[in-house]
């Protein structure tokens, strides 16, 4: 059976990588994938297919389930707030359905 999740999606310059991370553990996310990503955007194009002398040429994609949206829009907003005034990013959020979700569950289930 499927279990109404939210996914959280922040795309924001690699250099950003770590701290990003620790921002989505300390909000209580159970986990996260990235991915090294590009693309155009207000500031500029950005590629990781290009080779180049530095990593913070590169951008990189969070994607993040929570089972509520309160824990998405509190990892988007601190993101937001410590980040984006100085990096290039954007965040969303999207409805979603997480199958096979016994790592998703907490230990009282779903």
């Amino acid at each position: 059976m499927a279990k109404p999740a939210k996914k959280l999606v922040i795309i924001t310059e690699k250099v950003l990588l770590k701290k990003v991370a620790k921002i989505i553990e300390e909000c209580g996310a159970k986990g996260y994938t990235v991915l090294e990503t590009g693309g155009k955007g207000s500031r500029n194009v950005r590629s990781s297919g290009q080779p180049n002398v530095s990593d913070t040429q590169a951008n990189i994609k969070f994607e993040v389930l929570t089972d509520t949206r309160t824990l998405a829009e509190a990892i988007a907003d601190r993101v937001a707030a410590e980040f984006f005034l100085n990096y290039a990013g954007i965040i969303y959020i999207c409805d979603a359905e997480v199958l096979y979700a016994h790592s998703f569950c907490g230990p009282e289930g779903c």
